[in-house]
């Protein structure tokens, strides 16, 4: 890891990973946006950080290519994963929502949402 003094950024290992000093800006974050090839100013804006803090972080990536290159894969996978699961809970939660029938009183309300959806998919 890149040590500093003088309350300069440094790349730290927190729990969550490879981070920016003083941020909650993760280098995985920053290499999502570098593999889409978006320009560092960009990414330095998009985070909010300082000229040092990108450099800092993009020169670690560079001189750590493969250890960095390696977590960020581990991390994508893991993502991957977690997005699955919530999926196929949301998933069976919504069909159980949709199963359910109206509360009482709003069967009009009912009616016209279904209405407007069949007109969505015929126009679909």
């Amino acid at each position: 890891m890149v040590s500093v003094s003088n309350n300069q950024p440094i790349i730290i290992r927190t729990e969550r990973g490879l981070t920016i000093s003083g941020t909650r800006i993760t280098l995985y974050d920053v290499m999502d946006y570098l593999t889409a090839q978006y320009p560092p100013k960009f990414i330095r804006s998009l985070f909010d950080l300082t000229e040092e803090e990108i450099n800092v972080a993009l020169s670690y990536i560079e001189a750590n290519r493969a250890e960095v290159e390696a977590e960020y894969q581990i991390v994508l996978r893991q993502a991957k994963e977690i997005q699955h699961y919530w999926e196929e809970r949301n998933r069976e939660h919504s069909a159980r929502v949709a199963a359910m029938p109206p509360k009482p009183g709003r069967e009009a309300l009912w009616a016209k949402l279904q209405e407007q959806k069949a007109k969505h998919e015929l126009e679909a």
